[in-house]
C-alpha cells in the first residue's frame, strides 16, 4: 500500500492513492487558495463517512430505508492541548426506525475502521532518501 504525495503549486498538496487523486489546499487566510479541503478536514470527514458506511450497510442488509437517516459529527476541543479532545457522532433515526435495531445500529457504527486505527494507532517512521 503506497501513496504518492505531490506539490502541484501554492500550498496545495495532493495524495495519489488507489487510483484517485485527493487534493488539499490551505485557506486563503493562511496563504492558500481555498480550492480544496485542508488535510485535517479530510481526516475528520473520514471518521464520519466511515461510521456512515457501517450504518448504511447495517440498514441495507435489513431492508431498512436510509433516506431519512443522518449522522452528525461534532468535535469538542481540549483547551489545554488545543486539539480535539472528543468526537461525537450522533445517528439521527426517523421515528419509523425499528426499535429493536436502535442499539445495534450504534454497534455497527462502532466498527468503523478509521476509529479502530485511532484506538490502536500505527507507529510512524519518517525518513529521507536522495535520488
Amino acid at each position: 500500500m503506497d501513496m504518492k504525495i505531490t506539490f502541484p503549486g501554492g500550498l496545495k498538496v495532493n495524495a495519489e492513492y488507489d487510483g484517485f487523486i485527493h487534493k488539499t489546499d490551505q485557506p486563503r487566510e493562511s496563504g492558500g487558495e481555498s480550492s480544496a479541503p485542508q488535510p485535517f478536514d479530510l481526516f475528520l470527514v473520514s471518521l464520519g463517512t466511515c461510521a456512515g458506511i457501517y450504518v448504511l450497510s447495517f440498514c441495507q442488509k435489513r431492508g431498512i430505508d436510509t433516506s431519512a437517516i443522518e449522522l452528525r459529527q461534532s468535535m469538542e476541543f481540549n483547551s489545554q492541548t488545543h486539539l480535539i479532545g472528543q468526537i461525537n457522532i450522533e445517528i439521527i433515526l426517523p421515528g419509523t426506525f425499528p426499535e429493536k435495531y436502535r442499539a445495534a445500529v450504534v454497534q455497527a457504527a462502532q466498527l468503523c475502521t478509521v476509529k479502530k486505527y485511532l484506538e490502536n494507532p500505527p507507529r510512524f517512521n519518517l525518513f529521507t532518501t536522495v535520488r
